[in-house]
């Protein structure tokens, strides 16, 4: 095969078992791309030794250096010395006989394009991941030894892979052999073309995210701040023993027509002090075990969880910028689509013990007769846009396959974060279903609120289909059209799908309208009995066709988005000045009354009036045909303080107060 021995900034990597002098680096005579040198080997499988590096993984620039080679002193080498990445001579024969450490040896063979992501095969631990337009793929690995405090001692090693034997279509391949068969840090560095109005993206200086990874490694304790540069790489685990779900164990499979959701969020809903829970397991998925109780005295049965798949609650303070001191706690900024949040295990155990303390929270919900739904963001990611890009993972490795772009190769931000997922190509729509039905076998979910799912029903270049193939591939899957399937039927594109989102009789929405006109009667605006009587009757005018039913409306008058319960009847505005924009973010239309006075108050006749509305409220969508849905904290009236888009505090203003519990 092909070895291409290079490092990512195209300098030879010269310590391999190939050669080892100058007289051997006279026969390379073929180039490849990116500066790399090809060596024409014997056997499709080989023993491979690359250069290795020691780094403590922080930045993306510190991050896979393979030219700091560890215990010797690189020799350096004046820009105006080389000529189109050719080396003199007698520089690469004196650095190598500088370069004295021995490093790792693998076998090597040019694996299988299938599984896509990590998995174990009778050789070795394969690897395949998918790149159309790369032309020039690495794997790294780093086999590491946690210290403390999130530090890791890694060794690294490069493997680039070599496109006449390593690569079946679309997918790069490679398996290795001896490779330990747990914490193994991995990812890619890709190369291709660079013209970004062409839609590509490229860029081999960074270390990318594996997409198909089903555990992520970064910093271990959530918004640790001396950590906040972490990097994320993928890692995987084939030496636990399969999760104990129990022989009595069963899935509640509540009928839809009898559901009652809580939305919650599993951070914030343990994380204050005033939880009483020890302090290893607050703001984690242990400490909602340790909180059902409170859940079945609510008369609840499904939980509606915020985004749970990895993400960086420190992405905000990367770069300084009017939102830098704020920790995203809500998660709507996806890293990958198969990894559960790794910061909401107990203590920085990291992500193998976040994957077994998810399944223990699932199994005790299970147990207590409480569904599990989770509020899933396939709509973008959060990798932001050209501006200042964050780029971990899909903008690398395929930008023009995974984003929506324009003619011009830009972005088209129908999420309003700046990049849009492509979910209908059909690369990308696999790799939604996969992501889905991963969570349905693995983590036993019962079902997935699509976040802004009106993108999901738009086309490549954006413009709005009419029969999705997503949306129907969910509806009309084996193992997705037996969960609960919920759209939140908009997007910041302007494409409002309320009581027409494509559903093929499967698909529930959150009905925006039974909250906005519920909002309205009851706050006295006149003309709205109609409407009212109209959305408590179950919202015929949406969802009486063909075979949808009152159940089909998600009934909800309070969201994680916008003001509490406690709010939406003490605030005519939205107070967002702790949001870092000037208060121009959040939603203007809150349809709400502060009673007379804006804010809190010591009157007590405005305050009876404010709980006599709160009651009205809820009253009034506990009594509504169709599916009710209530938010975290509004049972006892958790208040933001008028913010309506509190997304990035990691404070009391999002932490659910156990102390006000009555």
């Amino acid at each position: 095969m092909d070895a291409f021995l290079c490092s990512h900034n195209g300098n030879p990597i010269l310590n391999s078992p190939f050669f080892n002098s100058k007289t051997e680096l006279t026969h390379l005579t073929s180039r490849t791309p990116a500066g790399c040198y090809s060596i024409r080997s014997l056997s499709i499988f080989s023993s491979m030794r690359l250069r290795s590096s020691k780094s403590v993984f922080g930045s993306n620039e510190t991050l896979l250096n393979s030219t700091q080679i560890k215990k010797h002193d690189r020799v350096e080498c004046n820009a105006a010395n080389v000529s189109d990445h050719l080396v003199q001579a007698n520089v690469i024969e004196e650095e190598a006989t500088q370069s004295s450490e021995i490093s790792p040896s693998f076998k090597v063979s040019a694996g299988q394009g299938f599984p896509l992501g990590v998995s174990e095969t009778e050789r070795g631990i394969n690897f395949a991941l998918f790149s159309q337009h790369a032309s020039v793929v690495t794997l790294c690995l780093s086999i590491s030894e946690r210290k403390t405090l999130g530090e890791v001692d890694a060794e690294v090693v490069e493997l680039p892979l070599d496109p006449s034997v390593n690569k079946t279509g679309d997918v790069w391949h490679i398996c290795v052999e001896d490779l330990p068969r747990h914490s193994v840090l991995y990812g890619y560095r890709l190369d291709g073309p660079r013209e970004w109005q062409q839609g590509h993206r490229f860029d081999s200086s960074i270390v990318l995210i594996d997409p198909y990874a089903k555990q992520v490694e970064g910093r271990r304790y959530f918004g640790d701040a001396g950590n906040k540069m972490s990097k994320f790489l993928g890692t995987y685990d084939f030496t636990s023993l399969p999760f104990d779900w129990g022989d009595n164990y069963l899935q509640p499979s509540i009928p839809e027509k009898d559901l009652v959701i809580y939305e919650m969020n599993v951070r914030a809903f343990t994380a204050d002090e005033s939880s009483g829970l020890d302090p290893d397991i607050r703001g984690s998925y242990l400490g909602v075990i340790e909180k059902i109780p409170h859940l079945l005295g609510l008369g609840i049965n499904a939980v509606e969880l915020l985004p749970v798949f990895e993400f960086d609650e420190l992405e905000l303070q990367r770069h300084p910028n009017p939102r830098d001191h704020m920790i995203n706690t809500w998660g709507y900024s996806t890293i990958n689509f198969f990894a559960p949040m790794s910061r909401y295990a107990s203590a920085g155990v990291g992500p193998v013990a976040a994957q077994r303390e998810f399944k223990q929270m699932v199994k005790a919900l299970h147990a207590s007769g409480i569904e599990v739904i989770l509020d899933v963001v396939y709509n973008h990611t959060n990798e932001a846009d050209d501006v200042i890009p964050y780029t971990t993972s899909f903008r690398g490795i395929d930008n023009k396959v995974y984003y929506m772009l324009d003619v011009n190769g830009q972005y088209l931000n129908f999420s309003g974060c700046g990049n849009t997922l492509n979910c209908n190509h059909p690369v990308v729509m696999e790799l939604i279903l996969d992501s889905l039905r991963h969570w349905v076998i693995e983590y036993h979910v019962d079902g997935f609120r699509f976040d802004l799912a009106s993108v999901l029903c738009r086309g490549t270049d954006g413009s709005p289909l009419n029969a999705p193939p997503l949306i129907k591939a969910i509806a009309k899957d084996d193992i997705l059209s037996k969960c609960k399937i919920i759209a939140e039927p908009w997007d910041c594109g302007g494409l409002y799908l309320v009581g027409s989102f494509p559903n093929w009789d499967r698909w529930a929405e959150w009905n925006g309208k039974y909250r906005d006109d519920v909002r309205r009667f009851i706050k006295g605006d006149s003309g709205m009995k109609g409407n009212f009587a109209t959305r408590v009757a179950g919202s015929a005018d949406l969802y009486k066709v063909n075979k949808r039913k009152p159940y089909h409306s998600v009934n909800f008058i309070i969201a994680h988005d916008g003001f509490t319960l406690h709010d939406l009847v003490s605030y005519n505005v939205k107070h967002n000045d702790a949001n870092g924009e000037g208060g121009n973010d959040g939603c203007n239309d809150n349809f709400s009354w502060n009673c007379g006075y804006e804010g809190d108050t010591a009157d007590t006749n405005i305050e009876a009036l404010r709980s006599r509305q709160m009651k009205n409220f809820h009253l009034a969508l506990m009594i509504s045909q169709g599916t009710p849905m209530m938010l975290m904290g509004d049972e006892y009236g958790h208040t933001r303080y008028g913010n309506n888009n509190s997304y990035g505090h990691d404070t009391a203003i999002n932490n659910f107060q156990w102390g006000q519990v009555i």
